[in-house]
């Protein structure tokens, strides 16, 4: 740590120098009273409004909340909390929301309960020094919202400042927010009086425009915050939000990548031949598609620069945040390949340290919807093309595959299915999001692909992963349209369309039951996965057209 805390100086002083140790700004009277309007928050000891880059990094190592690294990243971790706490999240449900929300998989609080963790964290802040940034969730400007984060720590502020989009100057004078945040990592919540689970809260008042975060360190709650937010808000205007990245060709048709986690939509929207327009949370409107957010942040296990080189380099470079991140301690470098503080380690930027990123993030309607699942069954091919009917189903149904390693608990291969590829962040039944979807992709005769980034050759554990070559191959003959000339079978269970033969592309992975050893086993296999795709649907099916129940995979 020794050499960490020299270098963390060295930076401080080549970085920030400008700023002078007691020059750093903070709002005087009049402004912090703007910085907190409609918050609640009084008796203060200071307040940080909209502080840049260069002064947030500054105050990160003064207060000992991170270590800065020898190419200029600041390390930090997040204590008991390395990952989202799903089960932690509540949403007041009052006139508003009471006929809205998606109540068998949102959990609900009181508004009297929600209003005395109000009153009781704004008493808890009482003399304390909080960071103020005013930002705007979305780039298209007629549908944005904008947010007041107000964080207890700086490094929080500096993530949040990377994660939404950042207004002009001139933009911020006389901010109003439409949503406000409060993020207090040290405040615990008392499920007595407040109706939570446990003292971790993450509790979303959407008519009053207030979220409420305690008892997290991870700084991943405050961005999901706002695109449940989103999620809530956009859908009533016919706005479709996507839990996927995007990137756009140069001819300028954009292409969407929807995936869990593991199945390599960060991987594969990173394009050096494609303009990146963002990595993960994005909206689809008549007028085309925007990103919700000004920076990413990608994970960072096993990062290689071989594998990533996009993502990276921007481990390397000045102000990245390294979360839970393990660091050498002789040397002071990074070590991606170390999980043993979490799988789940990150690393947070600004978008324009992808050199090929999108300058508005924004771009017009997608010619290509891309499904990305990492079957861990190998019984998926990997590629197959789908008609909207079946985009729906899949869309509705989520499916990956988790392997041991990647989850605490999981011991071999275990299917997943997270409706929308996001369920955790969907207030809102999956049906809405998916006939969205689906009258988006018939309008502007989008071509739809399911991608399986998973196991040929057998299952996890007996076969191997799908080549990234082949992957890249094929997925550009679906975004270059080739793909479509291409001859095609139709999946004798799954019922879907796949390509007999692609140049540069060993023809047995076309055909996943040929790579077993054992076909029998194959047939097997394929018979347990529609199973398990049959009985997860079975509760979309009442809120479906009859023509998304006919796209079934059928034993």
């Amino acid at each position: 740590m020794a050499f960490i805390r020299a270098i963390s100086a060295l930076s401080v002083v080549l970085q920030c120098a400008w700023i002078g140790n007691d020059k750093v700004k903070q709002s005087d009277s009049a402004g912090r009273n703007h910085a907190i309007s409609g918050s609640g928050l009084a008796s203060l000891a200071k307040v940080h409004q909209n502080l840049n880059e260069a002064e947030l990094y500054q105050l990160i190592i003064q207060r000992g909340e991170g270590a800065a690294l020898s190419t200029g990243p600041i390390a930090v971790t997040t204590g008991k909390h390395t990952g989202r706490s799903a089960k932690d999240k509540f949403i007041v449900r009052d006139s508003l929301t009471d006929k809205t929300v998606w109540w068998d998989h949102n959990a609900s609080m009181l508004p009297t309960q929600f209003d005395q963790l109000h009153q009781d964290m704004v008493r808890h802040a009482e003399g304390m020094t909080l960071f103020v940034q005013d930002l705007y969730g979305g780039a298209d400007p007629d549908h944005r919202i904008k947010v007041r984060v107000i964080t207890e720590f700086a490094w929080h502020a500096l993530f949040i400042r990377y994660l939404l989009r950042r207004p002009e100057t001139s933009e911020l004078d006389g901010f109003v927010a439409d949503f406000t945040i409060i993020d207090l990592p040290s405040f615990k919540a008392d499920p007595a009086s407040h109706g939570t689970r446990s003292e971790t809260v993450i509790a979303a008042n959407l008519s009053k425009g207030l979220v409420l975060i305690g008892d997290t360190e991870y700084a991943g709650e405050m961005k999901k915050s706002v695109f449940g937010i989103l999620n809530y808000l956009l859908p009533e205007r016919g706005v479709m939000p996507m839990h996927c990245s995007a990137n756009v060709g140069p001819d300028g048709q954009s292409a969407l990548f929807f995936g869990l986690s593991g199945t390599g939509k960060t991987t594969l929207s990173s394009d050096s031949a494609r303009q990146l327009v963002g990595d993960d949370e994005h909206g689809w409107s008549e007028a085309g598609i925007f990103n919700f957010e000004g920076g990413c942040y990608a994970k960072t296990i096993n990062l290689s620069p071989e594998a990533e080189p996009e993502i990276y380099a921007t481990t390397q470079r000045w102000g990245s945040l390294l979360e839970n991140v393990m660091i050498d301690p002789k040397t002071g470098c990074p070590n991606f390949d170390d999980g043993s503080l979490t799988e789940n380690g990150r690393v947070a930027y600004p978008m324009h340290y992808i050199a090929n990123a999108s300058e508005t993030g924004m771009a017009g309607p997608p010619k290509n919807v891309i499904m990305l699942t990492a079957d861990a069954f190998g019984v998926l091919p990997p590629i197959a093309r789908l008609t909207p009917a079946q985009a729906m189903y899949h869309f509705l149904s989520g499916y990956t595959a988790k392997v041991a390693g990647t989850e605490t608990g999981v011991d071999g291969a275990q299917a997943t299915f997270s409706t929308c590829f996001g369920a955790p962040f969907m207030p809102r039944h999956p049906s809405v999001y998916g006939n969205l979807l689906r009258n988006l992709i018939t309008k502007n005769d989008a071509r739809c692909w399911l991608v399986n980034t998973g196991w040929t050759g057998g299952p996890y554990g007996e076969g191997h992963r799908m080549p990234i070559h082949a992957t890249r191959t094929l997925l550009a003959g679906a975004l270059d349209g080739s793909l479509n000339d291409s001859p095609m079978r139709k999946d004798p269970y799954f019922g879907f369309e796949i390509p007999t033969k692609i140049p540069g592309i060993d023809e047995s992975i076309l055909r996943p039951r040929d790579t077993w050893a054992d076909t029998a086993a194959y047939d097997r296999q394929a018979v347990k996965l529609v199973e398990m795709f049959v009985e997860n649907f079975a509760k979309f099916e009442a809120h479906v057209e009859p023509d998304v129940i006919s796209a079934a995979p059928a034993a």
